[in-house]
């Protein structure tokens, strides 16, 4: 059932393309019937050599170019059958590779945290590959299968239906032997693909990390790991396209016990007249032609098992649940002020494990907000559900007065500007990395923007100045340089709310200062939220809320909280304490 399916759902995948479909059959059956009409030729060409210097060589030759004529046409509409089909298979595979990447665009953050990235990215392209594989050599078999075992049973029947009905009895076994391997080893496909994510998703981490790796010499032990994902593959692998090479052999040897009846019981009726030799001979090239099409399909067996096995993987992202629904009629916000009012949220990753429990707070607008507080108390977290990649379990997240939930996440979004602590950069130019958040920026405001983040001076001592071209994750910049890349990423996008996750973690003290004052001069009159741990860089901060195990254990400004001697208190001054 499952087979079936995932089956009906490539089918509707496929239903944009139907006219190829119906272009493709009617190429299928103009070149199986010439292929079929030939024997028949070559049937009629033997009994016109009757005997020893006995020959009708006007027909014969008459007959060979109604032979060769059938060749160039079975020939031409071969190629317009596979022509059609490739059409078909390649843009539903086309299709099917822009879902799944458009899907990750829709499904929530959760979805693509607790999968493996290396998983998902085999997904779009091993997976998908393999479907299209599959359909290509799905859509040439049957085509050409269906018509060919249709046409010579039309035609074995209009000769001799008895010997016809010999070879329709025996053809069950051949269908037994393919279904019954078939079932036997599409669990080993499933699993071959599932090991083929699993092995793509621990190359990419380590490629990803090669600096982490060879830092702790785990070059040896790495190896070892992939190793055993490799021979698990290789083992899976093994036992899945061994049972799979069972399916060709098997029903060529059911198929060869057919043909060995039809030419037994053949031979018997020419003999005693009811055939003549040419029929006889066109009647063992069609039991041959009736059979080829079985063979052919177990021969792709494999093919097809993994092609279903991917399909499902694919289907599987496609199906994924998607982020909640825009609201019908989208709330607007033409002037965002900043104030931002959030009541009673609670929030939790795991349903058994709370973290945000019953958060309340009221920034008003052009308030800097500094969040504080030990690893792992909700500082990221909180800043995830104001930019809705995660959303509430309950409670209220509201923009000057409008519930987040009642804007597009696109309007939401546009409103902040944000710089993580983790910097992205893709493969491309400078200027197009730093106009990835606002694309109609003019090279002024770009150069402005730079300028105002410190970027400018090194940027200009590229070989090609904001032309050059970065690798991906900006392979070829310093962690400090990528970070400021990002700082002047977001101050283009002039975002009326800033949010700062650690952003100057991996920039110098000097260059951190100069930043600070650019985003002094940024942040005015703009509300902000900055992530830091390290204290020294928040105290001019409006208020500091200090959270700890999802809450917010105490709020005011700086010496406010020192004042208060408490949980703050303890936190900055370890920063100065002395480690035993």
């Amino acid at each position: 059932m499952n087979n079936k399916s995932t089956v009906s759902k490539i089918l509707k995948k496929i239903r944009p393309y139907i006219g190829y479909l119906i272009l493709a059959l009617i190429s299928a059956v103009i070149s199986v019937s010439l292929t079929l009409y030939i024997p028949v030729l070559t049937g009629r060409a033997i009994d016109n050599i009757i005997d020893k210097g006995n020959v009708n060589f006007e027909n014969v030759i008459l007959i060979l170019g109604y032979i060769g004529i059938g060749i160039v046409g079975v020939t031409v509409f071969q190629w317009l059958m596979n022509y059609f089909t490739n059409i078909i298979s390649y843009r539903t595979v086309r299709d099917l590779r822009r879902e799944v990447f458009a899907k990750f665009n829709t499904v929530p953050l959760s979805y693509i945290d607790t999968h493996s990235h290396g998983d998902l990215i085999s997904r779009v392209i091993n997976d998908v590959d393999a479907v299209g594989d599959g359909l290509t050599q799905m859509f040439l078999q049957l085509f050409s299968g269906v018509v060919t075992i249709v046409g010579t049973l039309i035609f074995m029947l209009t000769i001799n239906w008895k010997i016809a009905i010999v070879v329709v009895v025996l053809t069950p076994l051949s269908l037994f032997v393919a279904t019954f391997i078939g079932k036997m080893t599409h669990s080993k496909f499933i699993e071959q693909q599932k090991l083929q994510g699993e092995i793509s998703s621990y190359v990419e981490e380590h490629i990803g990390n090669q600096r982490i790796v060879k830092a702790f010499s785990f070059e040896e032990r790495a190896f070892e790991e992939f190793e055993k994902y490799n021979q698990t593959l290789y083992d899976v692998g093994f036992k899945a396209q061994f049972a799979g090479a069972l399916a060709n052999p098997s029903t060529r040897f059911v198929n060869a016990l057919v043909y060995a009846a039809v030419g037994i019981y053949g031979s018997v009726t020419a003999i005693s007249g009811v055939l003549t030799i040419g029929q006889l001979s066109c009647f063992l090239t069609y039991a041959n032609q009736y059979t080829k099409p079985f063979n052919e399909v177990t021969g792709v067996l494999t093919q097809l098992q993994t092609a279903l096995a991917a399909a499902g993987r694919v289907f599987d992202v496609l199906e994924a649940e998607n982020e909640e629904p825009e609201p019908e009629n989208p709330e607007k916000i033409e002037d965002c002020k900043g104030n931002i009012k959030i009541e009673n949220v609670c929030f939790s990753y795991s349903k058994e494990k709370p973290l945000i429990k019953d958060f309340s707070l009221d920034v008003k607008s052009g308030s800097h907000i500094a969040i504080v507080g030990p690893t792992g108390c909700g500082k990221t977290t909180f800043i995830n559900l104001l930019m809705r990649f995660y959303e509430t379990d309950s409670g209220r997240i509201s923009i000057d007065g409008t519930d987040i939930k009642d804007l597009t996440r696109d309007e939401l979004r546009r409103q902040y500007g944000m710089v993580l602590q983790d910097s992205w950069l893709f493969n491309g130019t400078i200027m197009e990395n730093l106009r990835y958040g606002n694309e109609n920026a003019t090279e002024e405001e770009v150069i402005s923007a730079s300028k105002s983040a410190y970027a400018h001076s090194f940027i200009r001592r590229m070989p090609n100045g904001y032309n050059t071209v970065i690798s991906e994750g900006g392979g070829n910049l310093s962690q400090g340089q990528k970070q400021l890349l990002c700082i002047a990423r977001a101050m283009l996008t002039n975002p009326k709310i800033l949010i700062l996750d650690e952003a100057t973690s991996s920039i110098d003290t000097l260059t951190e200062i100069r930043v600070q004052k650019a985003f002094a001069k940024m942040t005015k009159g703009r509300t902000s939220f900055v992530v830091a741990h390290r204290l020294s860089t928040i105290k001019e901060s409006d208020v500091i809320l200090v959270m700890k195990d999802g809450n917010i254990i105490e709020q005011g400004s700086h010496d406010e909280l020192l004042a208060k001697n408490g949980f703050y208190t303890k936190l900055y001054n370890s920063q100065f304490a002395r480690v035993n």
